[in-house]
């Protein structure tokens, strides 16, 4: 009889099974690395955005003016809400892969040992049977063999005439005893015969079978949460894509909103000086006497151009001088104009002229005009810096800013210390009335030394004030400049001085305003005509005004007694054209003429998103 032969193919399946363990292992593994490449890109995306983000320093304050300077802080927000989305994914393959596949790695590690172990016992049970059937079939052969030579044996003896009767009996009943013996050994055979064909049977067809499908079932489910887990890893980064597409529409929104020629003008504006240009240099004659008088063809073309104030003066306007909206008031008749705008005086034809050597030996001996730029880069860089309290080391343009923003500053300042002092004021009245509360008493040193802090603040406004006014006397006006355009046009043989920057500059490189007294002449005592003032200031209404970006309501009412502000009533509708910098200031607009800025928690704004981009 043949052994059972090992059909079930346990040793490949076995083999097969801790193969797809692996497979998952390594799986693990790869998306861990995965994610922590995520990790790692995504800091050093931050900290990339964080070493490029702008310093709390004067400097960095310079460039946020520029928009292409804000264009890149922006690119870096969203660089640095780019990496987030990079730390999402890694922490969703961390948690809907990572962390599930842990836990079904123990479980199918589990499953596999147990249906190995059913298996095996299956196996063992089958072979210890095969081994019982094998031990009954021998015995039964035995048997046999003994029943056949005991009944020789017998059969020897009966014939044997030698051999006494008694032998015989007991040959014969030897005989009988190994024949039953042999029968029940086959009975035995038979019986267990049957037992191993009907367990071979359930093994075979049953038991192994169902061993299998459960195999095959875990091995199933293995490759099901395979294919889970990478389409898992694909959704992963899907999901976060809309987000990632938002941060580069950021940032490409970011460049699109640069604007080279605002950037340009806001270069202008922070570097005009108010400075006047240098006039033109007059021409001497060496064919005449050096001491000369006025032409007659100076004369005549003063008068010519006397006679025609309604023209529109078309001369050279300098870049730095700031347009107005409003035209400035007429300046005193007794205001000394710029040297360079005073042309030869028709009632003084006998003025006295230097010789021309004299002219060129002082042209020789100062300063060249790009002396006259560097010193004003010098004085530029002193805003850094520290200076004198007037900022008068500034050119007159940039100095009238400071001052501007320094009374802006104090102002912001006393309204602080008023606010604090109301809300004083208010809780020693709640005292007032309800003394259990608190000592009525013990707020009158705080509301003494806000009083006294009020004072200061104040007395520092008035100062600067006066330091402001001084500069807006010194500085040119419209009408100032528009005398001079047309007096340039008009008039061929002028006597000018030069007044470049160096006539101003002390020896430590800061500017004065004092002119030199050796660049003084005299006033020209025939007054423009005033019909001229206001054509010149047609050419500069039309200066660009802000855009409106949104609307606000005025939430309380607002006196506005500082230079700057406005007054607004409660529920008025006004225009925003400039929200809130962080300094607490939102500036509006009323119609065309009315303009300034109101607390901005004074008022609800409402922006205008496309208005605001445009």
């Amino acid at each position: 009889m043949v052994p059972p032969q090992k059909k079930d193919q346990f040793e490949n399946l076995e083999k097969h099974t801790q193969w797809g363990i692996e497979f998952v292992e390594k799986y693990s593994k790869f998306v861990k690395e995965r994610s922590e490449i995520e990790t790692n890109y995504a800091k050093q995306i931050r900290n990339l955005s964080k070493k490029y983000q702008p310093k709390k320093n004067s400097r960095e304050e310079e460039e946020s003016k520029y928009t292409f300077c804000r264009s890149f802080l922006t690119t870096l927000n969203e660089l640095n809400d780019y990496a987030g989305q990079h730390e999402v994914i890694a922490e969703n393959l961390t948690s809907q892969i990572l962390t599930e596949l842990s836990r079904y790695l123990q479980e199918l590690k589990a499953e596999r040992k147990l249906h190995f172990h059913d298996g095996r016992k299956a196996q063992q049970h089958i072979e210890t049977s095969w081994k019982q059937l094998e031990s009954c079939k021998r015995r039964f052969e035995r048997d046999c063999k003994e029943a056949d030579r005991a009944q020789q044996y017998f059969e020897r003896m009966d014939a044997d005439i030698n051999v006494t009767k008694a032998d015989v009996e007991k040959a014969r009943q030897q005989a009988q005893m190994r024949q039953q013996m042999a029968t029940d050994s086959k009975n035995d055979y038979s019986s267990y015969l049957q037992k191993f064909n009907q367990e071979q049977n359930d093994h075979y067809y049953t038991i192994i079978p169902s061993i299998f499908q459960k195999l095959q079932d875990m091995e199933e489910t293995r490759i099901e949460r395979i294919a889970v887990c990478m389409k898992t890893f694909s959704d992963v980064d899907r999901q976060v894509l809309p987000i990632v597409g938002k941060c580069l529409d950021g940032m490409t929104k970011a460049a699109e909103s640069i604007e080279p020629k605002a950037d340009s003008k806001q270069v202008v504006e922070s570097y005009k000086s108010g400075f006047e240009p240098p006039g033109d240099v007059e021409f001497e004659d060496y064919g005449q006497a050096m001491k000369r008088t006025a032409s007659d063809t100076s004369l005549t073309n003063s008068k010519e151009s006397k006679e025609k104030p309604s023209g529109k003066s078309k001369g050279k306007l300098w870049p730095f001088i700031k347009n107005k909206n409003k035209p400035p008031p007429a300046p005193p008749a007794s205001s000394l104009p710029s040297p360079s705008a005073v042309p030869n005086d028709p009632q003084s034809p006998n003025q006295h002229k230097e010789p021309l050597s004299h002219r060129l030996n002082d042209f020789m001996a100062s300063k060249p005009k790009m002396q006259c730029l560097r010193s004003l880069r010098r004085g530029l860089s002193l805003k850094l810096g520290s200076g004198p309290e007037d900022f008068s080391h500034l050119p007159p343009e940039q100095r009238r800013k400071k001052l501007q923003g320094k009374i802006d500053e104090l102002n912001k300042d006393i309204q602080k210390e008023m606010d604090q002092r109301d809300a004083l004021t208010k809780m020693k009245d709640v005292y007032v009335k309800n003394p259990q509360m608190g000592d009525p008493a013990s707020v009158d040193p705080r509301l003494s030394e806000i009083g006294q802090t009020i004072e200061k603040l104040q007395f520092e406004v008035q100062k600067f004030e006066g330091w402001l006014a001084e500069v807006e006397e010194r500085m040119p006006s419209k009408s100032d400049s528009h005398r001079r355009s047309g007096l340039f046009e008009t008039q061929n043989n002028t006597a000018v001085s030069n007044n470049c920057a160096q006539d101003r500059e002390s020896p430590d490189g800061s500017y004065t305003e004092e002119q030199n007294s050796e660049t003084q002449v005299k006033v020209n005592t025939h007054p423009v005509p005033t019909s001229s003032t206001p054509e010149f200031d047609d050419e500069f209404d039309d200066e660009e005004t802000l855009p409106t970006i949104g609307t606000c309501k005025a939430l309380y009412p607002f006196e506005g007694h500082n230079e700057g502000t406005i007054s607004v009533t409660e529920g008025e509708l006004l225009f925003v054209i400039e929200e809130d910098k962080g300094d607490g200031w939102t500036r509006v607009r009323r119609n065309e003429d009315e303009e300034g800025y109101v607390p901005t928690s004074y008022v609800e704004v409402f922006l205008e998103t496309n208005a605001k981009d445009s």
